[in-house]
């Protein structure tokens, strides 16, 4: 994949991250006030990375960074908001995994 196109996918992660932090800060109503505390920390995780994908193309390795925060947004971001949304902690076994490639995306720094 071509460097420059991490800034496309960051585009569309951006925006993403905004139009679901917006729904979680204005019109997500759960039963629980956990899952809104769990939306808002999946946002953050989003939008977090979403702004480490953007520096993707000026690093060493653009390929292996922009596709581990991408895993990660949609693996822990994703298996997050999916529990708040659907208010069922069994939707979130990918979390663990997102969270392990948001590690290896900012390791894979050092090389």
């Amino acid at each position: 994949m071509h460097p420059r196109l991490w800034h496309k996918v960051a585009a569309i992660s951006g925006v993403a991250a905004l139009g679901l932090g917006t729904y979680g800060a204005h019109g997500f109503k759960p039963k629980s006030p956990t899952y809104k505390e769990l939306w808002h920390t999946a946002s953050l995780y989003h939008l977090v990375h979403t702004a480490a994908l953007v520096a993707a193309p000026v690093t060493k390795h653009p390929n292996i960074l922009g596709g581990l925060l991408t895993t990660g947004i949609l693996a822990f971001s994703g298996a997050c908001y999916a529990v708040a949304l659907l208010e069922d902690r069994k939707y979130s076994t990918l979390a663990p995994f997102g969270g392990f490639a948001f590690v290896a995306a900012w390791a894979s720094l050092l090389f």
